[in-house]
């Protein structure tokens, strides 16, 4: 048995929809500043020619990379542990969490929206 108040989700709409609003524009920002930043030192280390600072800023580069991937892949994660919780538990709870899940991965989506209304 899940220890969870069967209606924390829907209660919590609008927090969870703000989190998705904050994740979806992580995902727009992130690989912005990752291509900024990375022409910014490519281009700083390209013109002093010295190849430690080249093999530096690469090293750099790609390191941000990853982490711009893991913030990319973060909902699609938490929609994933929200999924595999679901199926342990009754269909309240599977409702419960679709909507969590929903609020996270689509703040804009009709479902999250009603959710949020009926909150307030």
């Amino acid at each position: 048995m899940l220890l969870m108040v069967p209606s924390i989700c829907s209660k919590l709409a609008p927090i969870w929809q703000i989190i998705g609003w904050v994740l979806w524009i992580f995902k727009i920002a992130i690989p912005i500043v990752i291509i900024v930043f990375g022409m910014i030192d490519l281009g700083k280390a390209v013109v002093a020619s010295k190849d430690d600072e080249i093999k530096k800023s690469v090293k750099s580069l790609v390191m941000r990379a990853i982490a711009g991937i893991i913030i990319f892949f973060i909902p699609t994660i938490v929609g994933a542990i929200f999924s595999l919780v679901a199926e342990f538990g009754s269909d309240d709870y599977k409702e419960e969490y679709d909507i969590c899940k929903n609020c996270i991965i689509h703040p804009k989506d009709e479902a999250c929206n009603n959710a949020v209304t009926a909150a307030e």
